[in-house]
């Protein structure tokens, strides 16, 4: 009698297991009732709760007090991780992909499923809050914004809160080091222009984020890329190897859920890298834009928070983790503090005003953190839908990066396929996906793509991914 109870719930759990792997049930859902299934299935309670019970012990679901069972994100990679690239490369000049513009001009239209864009679906932003805020905010504090500059280093309330929030991820910096910008973008274009002239050479990790590229080719430099590991990009051995035969004038790379790879580079490897950095004396433009949103308990350090000598321009911005459409960024640009600013006076004179007041007064309420809490969570859960819907509907052979914090999974597929022509035959069916091979100087990376975890999952998200499984299909 107690097999034959035993062979039910473990029978059970194994259906409901086999549901949550076909993409039935995703994580994040709640599960049925055990009042629920004990009607439906003719189980016992005690059955139906030692299946949840089994499932928990597997790591398939997790329960919340008081409110149930969840299907529970994944822990590993559905399908196979991608086989990191050995290739040598030289210092080259950087003509970038038109398509880049087009992607980006792409996100004003909501008929399209933007799975080619790095950005959080509007329904994961606090929009209410900050319109909260916005409406709370005094007429003569407002008319104050609107009618005058606001300091090129930026709003002071701003810099006072995000001078706390780099407690342990910057070496004792002040408000005093930190400077605003429109977005991240411009923090790194400063720090580029600040260490940089037309015709020097920037190291970067590969397949890089395709607007460096951009950038690189628009200051007239050469760039030089060494192939990232998904799991923990950038190989101290090689960058040393690099910079000791390479003149390199400066390195642009993302320290954690590096885009598109997702990779973070350990912090052991972020020591020997900056050890050798200062031994070459050449200075780091750290991208950490994602570093907020690890979907694991804690945080990946910072190059910023190793560096002794300020050879590291730290970056990052509040686009991804909290509102694009505030634009607002901020730089702590070491010892280049005082050409950084002479930079922003001479191109931008200060940032928008209200904007930074809006963000101060979120992040002085305690909010943001709240809001990042949720924020992880729904990533981490649409990850892991689409890897799972991916590992259904795309070809056998087919390989992705399983992120552990950021927005992108990276999917390597057969090398017969062509990227490009996926992303000019998904258009046509109103889904933009990013074709790899814009994120290298190179041809590399034709046959992978990046598809954006931001978007909210849905059945019609589902359905984008299983269209594009189809028309790779029909491609080889």
């Amino acid at each position: 009698m107690t097999s034959s109870i035993n062979f039910r719930y473990v029978a059970l759990a194994d259906e409901i297991q086999d549901n949550i792997l076909k993409g039935i049930f995703t994580p994040g859902e709640k599960l049925p009732s055990l009042r629920k299934l004990h009607n439906q299935l003719g189980l016992s309670v005690s059955t139906v709760h030692q299946a949840y019970i089994e499932l928990e012990k597997r790591g398939r679901v997790e329960a919340k007090e008081k409110s149930g069972f969840y299907v529970k994100a994944l822990n590993k990679n559905p399908l196979c991780n991608p086989v990191p690239e050995k290739v040598v490369t030289k210092p080259c000049r950087v003509v970038v992909n038109d398509l880049a513009e087009t992607i980006i001009s792409d996100l004003q239209r909501d008929d399209i499923l933007q799975l080619g864009a790095a950005i959080p679906s509007r329904e994961l932003m606090p929009l209410k809050q900050l319109s909260r805020i916005i409406k709370s905010m005094p007429a003569d504090l407002l008319q104050r914004h609107i009618s005058n500059y606001d300091l090129c280093t930026g709003n002071l309330e701003l810099r006072e809160e995000l001078s706390k929030r780099m407690l342990g991820l910057a070496c004792s910096i002040s408000t005093e080091d930190i400077i605003t910008t429109n977005g991240c973008l411009e923090a790194v274009t400063l720090c580029l222009r600040a260490v940089a002239n037309p015709g020097d050479t920037i190291l970067v990790e590969s397949p890089v984020f395709h607007c460096f590229l951009q950038l690189i080719e628009d200051l007239n430099l050469y760039v030089i890329e060494i192939p990232g590991c998904p799991e923990e990009g950038i190989d101290p051995k090689a960058f040393e190897k690099t910079i000791a035969s390479n003149k390199i004038k400066a390195c642009l790379l993302d320290s954690n859920f590096q885009n598109p790879l997702g990779s973070v580079i350990s912090k052991e490897n972020k020591a020997a890298i900056i050890r050798m950095a200062e031994k070459y004396n050449v200075p780091i433009i750290e991208d950490d834009i994602y570093g907020d949103l690890f979907f694991e308990d804690k945080r990946p350090t910072t190059f910023k928070s190793l560096d002794k000598k300020g050879i590291v321009l730290y970056c990052s911005s509040f686009s991804k983790a909290l509102a694009p459409g505030l634009r607002t960024g901020w730089t702590i640009p070491g010892k280049y503090k005082d050409i950084v600013i002479r930079m922003k006076l001479n191109t931008a004179i200060s940032n928008s005003s209200i904007n930074q007041a809006v963000i101060a007064k979120f992040l002085k309420t305690g909010a943001f953190d709240r809001h990042l809490r949720q924020l992880r969570n729904k990533l981490k859960n649409q990850a892991s839908a689409i890897a799972i819907a991916v590992s259904k509907y795309f070809p056998d052979d087919t390989q992705i990066t399983f992120p552990k914090g950021g927005m992108f999974i990276w999917v390597v597929l057969n090398k017969k396929i062509d990227s490009m022509k996926i992303y000019q035959k998904a258009y046509q069916k109103k889904i933009s996906i990013l074709p790899g091979i814009i994120c290298s100087s190179s041809d590399r990376y034709k046959n992978c793509l990046r598809i954006n975890c931001g978007v909210k999952w849905s059945q019609r998200l589902e359905d984008g991914i299983k269209t594009l499984g189809q028309i790779i299909k029909n491609l080889l």
